[in-house]
């Protein structure tokens, strides 16, 4: 086990804080002058830390896996994907609280909305999470029975559950945010285990049609959900070792999402409850940090998982990715930048989510390590260009959690604690 936390050497309490900006990165865009929107995007706080700290890049999803939030956050949080990923959907189980006995599986279960044979939505126009529960609860009533269990998660996210279906999980399925604008019937589930599925699939559209929250959808104009996307199967839960048996510190996570919720779940942090987080750009940042900074009273480590960017990398949405990643700079970084005596932080997205191809891609992302101990090494902003630059890369990026913990080569005593 490693060892983290206070150092009583130097007379000081040091906490550490992991901020992860879903998806912030990407690709130089041809019409915005070929900038990324890290670099559109005006990050006073972030850029200044990254002249005081090291910034360098990071693989955070190993050559040849798929690149999710699930395998890239967790190698952020220190695990590393090729020993412990064992499929998406029940990591987001876990944080529902569903449980799955030997026999059966799990698939993400997205609202979506098809146009004229296409993808027109992967999210049916991020739907509310009360109106999707609806939804659901009504699928689940027309096409549920005892091997057949759809749950309610958060906005467009929900689980289907089967029991004694394990076939399924050899059909070949697409994410919907990956064919946004594309013609479904070549994306559609396939291969052996794929029937059953795609039946689901299409009897949900008549059910899912006379639904009256698809209708009130319908008259206000937003998109309404046309039928579930079933993908992402898997039927068995990770074994994650408990956070702080393998880094010796007490963690804590605030995200908007379950996939988060549940990795934190099964490395034993502590989820907190914070009023207004969400996955979008309603997002509470000013009461996200403060929960998060209160947190770090009862622990030593606290992660800040920010979705928006990646819904709005999604969406193809420059003008909401910049928007996000603002917002983040303004209300969460600079409040963290204030404890720079007594907090060492990471920050950094999970994977690029590209506007040119509106889903994730597994190239490295940029990092930066800041606080103290942490010297420059000559970046003057927080983007990917800055990043590449320093020449600088951590290419099992599961690693570089040790470098934020237990990396004391230039740690030197600033004062005491600022949170007891």
């Amino acid at each position: 086990m490693f060892r983290g936390g206070d150092n009583e050497e130097l007379g000081i309490e040091m906490k550490y804080c992991i901020l992860i900006i879903d998806g912030a990165s990407g690709l130089p865009l041809p019409s915005h002058g070929g900038k990324t929107c890290l670099e559109l995007a005006k990050t006073p706080n972030l850029d200044a830390m990254a002249r005081e700290g090291v910034l360098g890049l990071a693989r955070t999803v190993p050559e040849g896996m798929e690149p999710t939030s699930a395998c890239a956050c967790m190698s952020i949080m220190g695990y590393d994907p090729k020993v412990y990923y064992r499929g998406r959907s029940t990591i987001e189980a876990r944080s529902m609280g569903i449980d799955i006995a030997e026999g059966e599986v799990v698939f993400r279960c997205n609202l979506v909305a098809v146009r004229d044979g296409r993808m027109w939505d992967y999210s049916a126009g991020h739907i509310g999470t009360a109106e999707a529960k609806e939804l659901i609860l009504a699928v689940d009533k027309a096409l549920g029975n005892e091997e057949i269990h759809f749950y309610p998660g958060v906005s467009y996210r929900h689980i289907l559950k089967l029991k004694g279906r394990e076939e399924a999980l050899k059909a070949e399925c697409t994410p919907p945010h990956d064919i946004p604008g594309k013609p479904i019937a070549q994306y559609l589930p396939k291969g052996p285990g794929s029937e059953f599925l795609l039946d689901l699939m299409r009897r949900s559209e008549p059910v899912l049609r006379d639904q009256p929250v698809n209708r009130a959808r319908k008259q206000r104009g937003d998109i309404p959900a046309t039928m579930i996307w079933l993908f992402w199967g898997s039927g068995q839960v990770p074994a994650l070792p408990l956070f702080r048996q393998v880094y010796g510190l007490t963690a804590a996570m605030t995200s908007g999402v379950d996939l988060l919720r549940g990795l934190a779940r099964m490395a034993g942090m502590e989820v907190l409850e914070i009023p207004g987080v969400s996955d979008g750009l309603d997002n509470d940042y000013t009461a996200q940090v403060n929960g998060a900074l209160k947190a770090l009273a009862d622990h030593d480590l606290v992660v800040i998982h920010i979705e928006a960017p990646d819904e709005a990398g999604h969406a193809g949405s420059v003008e909401h990715k910049v928007e996000a990643i603002e917002r983040t700079d303004a209300e969460v970084v600079s409040r963290l930048r204030s404890y720079k005596d007594s907090l060492r932080l990471l920050v950094m997205p999970d994977h690029p989510t590209p506007i040119k191809i509106q889903t994730h891609s597994g190239d490295p992302v940029p990092f930066m390590l800041w606080g103290p101990g942490f010297k420059s090494n000559g970046a003057s902003r927080f983007t990917e260009a800055e990043a590449s630059k320093t020449n600088f890369l951590i290419d099992a990026g599961y690693g570089i959690i040790k470098r934020l913990i237990f990396d004391n080569t230039n740690l030197h005593s600033r004062g005491g604690s600022a949170w007891r």
